[in-house]
């Protein structure tokens, strides 16, 4: 697979899960129906003061990353774009950093429940399956083992925004960032 095909395989996979309501288009609705699919899987009770909070961080993420760059004032943007301009962050490492950084920034404010400034295993499984809900404990566990780089068994705030920027923005196959979203979609290997 060649580094472009990579990229897009990932992107594209990212894509399909953003886009909550499964219409192709990702939209200031989706973030709302995964701010409440991160905060149920979190514990967050409906209608709750923390699930409203969750949520109001998915529409900040809306407004502030998604929306000044949907062309002509429009309201969603298609898988086509959505995978044009987040590859267009592989060839400029600062954009990636400070675009993809304040998205990671914001999940480690969700993930981070118990406020200790990173992320354990449970708490990725649990932010995680919000985003991606058929992720078994066994993909996640792996997915955490390759994310832990300094294998102490919790995500420093360093190696969770990392792992996010690596994701979105990363060429490199061996990347530990690959494995964000669980096994990547791209190997059979582990």
């Amino acid at each position: 697979m060649t580094e472009f095909d990579l990229l897009t395989a990932k992107i594209s996979h990212g894509f399909d899960h953003l886009d909550v309501d499964g219409d192709g288009l990702l939209t200031e609705h989706d973030h709302v129906l995964c701010g409440q699919r991160v905060a149920a899987s979190l514990g967050h009770a409906r209608g709750s003061q923390a699930e409203q909070k969750i949520i109001d961080a998915y529409l900040a993420i809306w407004r502030d990353l998604h929306l000044p760059h949907i062309p002509d004032g429009g309201t969603a943007i298609s898988k086509e774009q959505f995978v044009t301009s987040t590859r267009g962050l592989a060839e400029d490492p600062a954009a990636a950093s400070a675009t993809v950084g304040a998205l990671a920034e914001a999940f480690l404010a969700i993930a981070d429940t118990d406020a200790d400034g990173g992320v354990g295993p449970a708490e990725f499984v649990a932010f995680q399956r919000g985003h991606f809900p058929g992720l078994t404990d066994a993909e996640a566990d792996e997915a955490f083992a390759h994310l832990d780089t300094d294998d102490d068994g919790h995500l420093s705030a360093d190696e969770f925004v990392r792992a996010i920027i690596e994701y979105w923005s990363s060429t490199d196959p061996d990347a530990p960032g690959n494995w964000w979203t669980g096994r990547p979609p791209f190997t059979t290997g582990g």
